[in-house]
């Protein structure tokens, strides 16, 4: 059976390298230093193996009852996903023709690119929001905002996104992966009844340490979540997925606990980039975009590879000149900076 043409045409998604090793520091996929709750642990040690016998809610409805009351919307207007990489593809088949367009800004989140390209469409690139309209937004029915953006860590204010939501005749969805390490948020654009295009998207891979176990969710008007149940797997989320992401919510103080620690070193490992002349975006996420002060980027990369210290490096003609650093624990960013200054030796 030979393979579709766009699929022939496809340059795939590259993730973060995940070293075997254990003894390395590894900074490069925005995962969180921390672990989850101790809730977590113990539902996956008292989980009931008969369970697994029978299929899992389809409709995860304790999960989504609990996420409604964190976020303070009703449960029909939220959809769980594996990972919420699975609620991007479920919206490109739900929400996009077949001579339609995708747009994102550029730089940001590669795998929107490649979802394009799944789907036999373009793929529109913007440098800014004010850009997307006249020609330039012509047959664009999806729009896909990362908030703070990835890999620059930048935050666009509630406000601007809300105009941008109310011009914009597509559908708009807010990936809010990092939400949850900055200062504001756009939740309130999708609880509100009156914005019909607006969906926004969380996930538990970052603030609630648990990337590992593949659950998204995302909140929007009934109709567009509806959409999203029609077009899933029948039973997308896994039972062991469902019940441990639950005790994550009830436990999102563990949670806030975390992001505070996050927060706190991201602060003081920027300062300390910048007394070494680096040039950091403001980041509003778990992770900091920067230009190394004597060196370029690609060779900082490999040098710190090969001390075990892991970054990422996007070698675009937009992001070539900067690495992007998560944060982790204070002491595996003070052996980055302590590596970054003997280079500098």
């Amino acid at each position: 059976m030979p393979v579709t043409k766009s699929v022939r045409r496809l340059t795939a998604y590259t993730p973060g390298e995940q070293p075997k090793a254990k003894d390395v520091v590894k900074l490069n996929t925005n995962e969180n230093p921390y672990p989850p709750s101790p809730q977590c642990a113990k539902v996956l040690a008292d989980f009931d193996l008969d369970r697994l016998r029978r299929y899992p809610d389809p409709e995860f409805s304790a999960l989504r009852e609990a996420i409604a009351k964190m976020v303070h919307v009703k449960a029909a207007n939220i959809f769980i996903g594996n990972g919420s990489d699975e609620i991007l593809a479920l919206s490109a088949k739900a929400f996009v023709e077949n001579d339609e367009v995708i747009g994102s800004l550029d730089p940001s989140y590669s795998l929107y690119k490649t979802l394009a390209a799944i789907r036999d469409v373009e793929w529109r690139g913007f440098d800014d929001l004010c850009e997307v309209k006249g020609e330039k937004a012509k047959k664009l029915s999806l729009f896909l905002l990362t908030n703070p953006n990835a890999p620059t860590g930048v935050l666009k204010p509630c406000a601007e996104v809300a105009a941008f939501a109310k011009r914009f005749k597509g559908i708009l969805i807010v990936d809010e992966a990092y939400a949850d390490f900055a200062r504001e948020n756009c939740m309130s654009l999708a609880a509100d009844e009156k914005n019909k295009n607006v969906i926004v998207m969380r996930t538990f891979s970052k603030s609630f340490s648990l990337a590992g176990l593949r659950v998204g969710y995302c909140v929007g008007p009934k109709p567009l979540i509806d959409a999203l149940y029609k077009v899933k797997d029948s039973y997308n989320v896994d039972a062991i997925a469902q019940a441990v992401a639950l005790a994550a919510v009830k436990d999102a103080k563990w949670m806030r606990a975390n992001v505070k620690k996050v927060v706190a070193t991201r602060r003081r490992f920027v300062a300390e980039l910048e007394k070494r002349g680096w040039d950091v975006l403001p980041s509003e996420s778990n992770f900091v975009f920067a230009r190394p002060a004597h060196a370029k980027a690609s060779e900082i990369f490999e040098r710190l590879r090969g001390r075990h210290i892991y970054v990422r490096y996007f070698s675009g003609p937009k992001t070539v000149d900067r690495l992007r650093v998560t944060i982790g624990t204070d002491g595996q960013m003070a052996t980055l900076l302590a590596a970054l200054d003997e280079f500098d030796k």
